[in-house]
């Protein structure tokens, strides 16, 4: 599921990043440390690293479905888990330009309106088995990270500090089904002995 959502973003920035930087700009979800890029990533590139996955607790839901499948047989769904994947952006220009600082910030500025413009994925770019999902998946960009201290972030990984965005998506991951009780609706007296009909011997 996790690669698919990184296949999704990236398929977002591709169609969304103006024409300049989408014909040559690389999407990378590699850690943005001191050995980036890697040898895959040629650059100008995007990267989103994937730094803190947790359970969406205010869209938690206690209501369970009741869903019938193929065989017609019905089967309780419980809700889906609502999870956070929160990403660190970085852009990263390529290093023969004149001044890598204005090409990163240009960079990143386009990374910026294209995520501020969609406040959820849209459903034809779900890729995998996002593709298809009931329930949307919302994004949040330029809220606060889940990281305490940015500096200590960036000493621990060894490269130099960037300037980076923080991009969260709330994906719903289902849980597994059960099949659902008999429902017993109805009390046919037999004399001493009443039993319990289900709908099949109305």
């Amino acid at each position: 599921m996790i690669n698919d959502l990184d296949r999704s973003i990236a398929r977002l920035l591709r169609t969304s990043l103006p024409k300049e930087w989408a014909d040559q700009v690389r999407v990378s979800f590699a850690a943005p440390d001191d050995q980036f890029p890697p040898q895959s990533v040629t650059l100008p590139a995007i990267d989103l690293f994937l730094y803190d996955v947790r359970e969406n607790l205010e869209l938690r839901s206690n209501e369970v479905l009741t869903q019938r499948g193929p065989d017609g047989r019905a089967r309780l769904v419980p809700p889906p888990v609502r999870v956070d994947f929160s990403y660190l952006v970085t852009a990263w220009p390529s290093e023969s330009v004149a001044d890598p600082s204005e090409d990163e910030h240009r960079l990143l500025g386009a990374v910026m309106r294209t995520l501020l413009r969609h406040r959820a994925i849209p459903a034809a770019l779900l890729e995998g088995e996002l593709a298809g999902q009931e329930l949307p998946l919302p994004v949040s960009s330029l809220q606060p990270g889940r990281l305490q201290s940015l500096g200590e972030f960036w000493q621990a990984l060894g490269g130099t500090p960037k300037v980076a965005l923080h991009y969260t998506v709330t994906v719903a991951v289902p849980e597994d089904a059960v099949p659902a009780p008999l429902v017993l609706d109805k009390v046919i007296d037999v004399g001493l002995h009443p039993r319990i009909a289900s709908t099949e011997d109305l």
